[in-house]
């Protein structure tokens, strides 16, 4: 697209199944974004999803998700333009911590309910909530946490009622599994999922066989097993069966659950759980195919002590047909 290529230039890129997925840099600023291009033929038969995901990314614009920028089409490409967020992933930041508490939890929390309440009062179902769409803005110590990914979301009342089945096992809620009419209360469950782990480093729900892990899931069979829930407050343990409640009328909304006091008030610990919820984390969540290689820092870092933070044009430059293996198939930079 000629209008993109004036814009920007193409730094890395890595093809992917359905989409290449392109580090680039504004040619006026020398400000980094991320590009999903998406091949017009790959869209066929999958119009309408695209159309949900950009219908949806037009829709919002909070501190805490990853922004829409910019669309540019040309006649085989569609160019999303994204925010580069370039803070590494959830897990990997908790795990390279010296001190974490409960309060730390909390607050993290408390910033994924703001930006999942805003977008169910635009009507808006994120669906694929976990840790891996987790994505912190910046390196820095304060950095916001950045809500990624919206290849799943729903508008509500759009024309049709949610009851596929889709999500990420692990994550997704009971009412989705047993096939009924769902709501945004799927998402409030998924958040109670992301607190549990946050607190202990291990899943809530976990079966090598998926059928065997659906049926714990349909049940809402979960524990705070010793050692690793000892302790933990009372009050965090509370707000996580608030959310992690199998009837999804009595489950808690993101309203309620951002005033519990174990995020509005003072009963989230200061006590250092750091050494369990990492050696917890390292075990349960290795890094897996999604995972590999993939970091938005060391890109950018890799790009500048390649001088390439410019627009200047040269050898370094890659081209479509020169993959950067920075980038796994389908990763999390959007």
């Amino acid at each position: 697209c000629d209008v993109f290529l004036h814009k920007y230039w193409k730094l890395f890129l890595k093809k992917g199944a359905f989409s290449e997925v392109v580090l680039a840099e504004e040619k006026q600023t020398q400000r980094l974004v991320a590009v999903k291009c998406i091949p017009k033929q790959a869209l066929e038969g999958k119009e309408n999803s695209i159309e949900n995901e950009i219908a949806v990314l037009r829709k919002i614009k909070h501190a805490n998700i990853v922004s829409l920028e910019d669309i540019f089409e040309s006649k085989s490409h569609l160019y999303l333009v994204m925010q580069l967020v370039s803070g590494g992933e959830l897990f990997d930041r908790i795990v390279e911590k010296g001190f974490y508490t409960e309060r730390d939890a909390s607050k993290l929390i408390q910033q994924i309910l703001d930006a999942v309440k805003y977008l169910h009062d635009m009507g808006i179902v994120h669906r694929d909530l976990k840790p891996e769409n987790l994505l912190y803005d910046s390196m820095d110590e304060d950095s916001k946490i950045m809500i990624s990914d919206f290849g799943l979301s729903k508008i509500e009342g759009s024309g049709s009622v949610m009851s596929t089945a889709c999500g990420t096992p692990g994550y997704v809620a009971p009412e989705v599994l047993a096939q009924r009419p769902y709501s945004k209360a799927v998402d409030c469950w998924s958040i109670g999922v992301i607190s549990y782990i946050l607190l202990c480093g291990y899943p809530p729900f976990y079966d090598e066989n998926d059928a065997k892990l659906f049926e714990q899931i349909l049940k809402a069979e979960y524990e705070f097993d010793s050692p690793y829930w000892d302790d933990i407050s009372d009050s965090a343990k509370d707000f996580i069966m608030h959310l992690m409640e199998k009837d999804p009328q009595k489950r808690y909304t993101c309203e309620q659950a951002l005033q519990h006091p174990w995020i509005s008030g003072d009963t989230a610990l200061d006590k250092n759980i750091h050494e369990s919820v990492s050696a917890q984390i390292r075990k349960n969540f290795a890094k897996s195919k999604w995972k590999q290689a993939f970091n938005a820092t060391a890109v950018v870092r890799h790009m500048r002590r390649l001088q390439l933070g410019t627009s200047q044009e040269g050898p370094s430059q890659t081209t479509p047909s020169s993959p950067c293996p920075c980038f796994p198939s389908g990763g999390n930079i959007v």
